[in-house]
C-alpha cells in the first residue's frame, strides 16, 4: 500500500513538473507570436534603440513596419529577422549627430558602426559609403524599393 502511495505521489509529481513547464512556455510562446508595428517613427538615440532591437530579437517579435516615415534610428529595423515593410513607408538615412551637431571623429565613427551592423549587407555598406556623411540631409528611399530589393511587404 505504501509503495502505491509513494508511486501516486511520483505521478503527482510528474504531473506538476509537466504543468510548472507548460506554465513557464507560455509566456516565451506568446512573446514569439507578438507582432510590433512601427509606425511614423521619426528615430531617436543610436544606443537605446539598439538595446530595444536587441530585446526584440530576443522575443523573435514579428515587426512591421507601416505608415509615413521610418527616419534615422528607425531604419536600425531594417536589419531585424521576421520584417515586413509596407510600400508607401518612406525611410530616411542621415549619419549619427547630437540634435544635429556634427560629433566629434571618434564618436562619429562609433554610432556609425553601431547603426550599420543593425543593417542587412548592402544597406550596410551603402550607408557606410553615403548615407552617414549626410548629417544635415536625410537620404530617402522608399520602400517600394526596398521591396523591390527583397524586403517583405506588408
Amino acid at each position: 500500500m505504501r509503495h502505491l502511495a509513494r508511486h501516486g505521489l511520483v505521478v503527482m509529481g510528474r504531473i506538476m513538473l509537466i504543468v510548472l513547464l507548460a506554465l513557464h512556455a507560455a509566456p516565451q510562446t506568446a512573446a514569439a507570436d507578438q507582432v510590433i508595428v512601427v509606425s511614423n517613427d521619426r528615430g531617436g538615440k543610436i544606443g537605446a534603440r539598439a538595446r530595444m532591437l536587441e530585446g526584440m530579437r530576443a522575443s523573435q517579435s514579428r515587426i512591421e513596419i507601416r505608415g509615413g516615415v521610418c527616419y534615422s534610428a528607425c531604419t536600425m529595423y531594417l536589419g531585424m529577422d521576421n520584417l515586413c515593410i509596407s510600400p508607401a513607408t518612406v525611410f530616411g538615412f542621415h549619419g549619427p549627430s547630437r540634435n544635429g551637431r556634427a560629433l566629434s571623429p571618434a564618436e562619429f565613427e562609433h554610432w556609425s558602426q553601431i547603426m550599420a551592423q543593425y543593417y542587412p549587407a548592402g544597406l550596410r555598406e551603402w550607408f557606410l559609403q553615403t548615407a552617414r556623411y549626410s548629417v544635415s540631409r536625410v537620404l530617402r528611399v522608399d520602400g517600394a524599393s526596398l521591396i523591390r530589393a527583397g524586403y517583405a511587404s506588408c
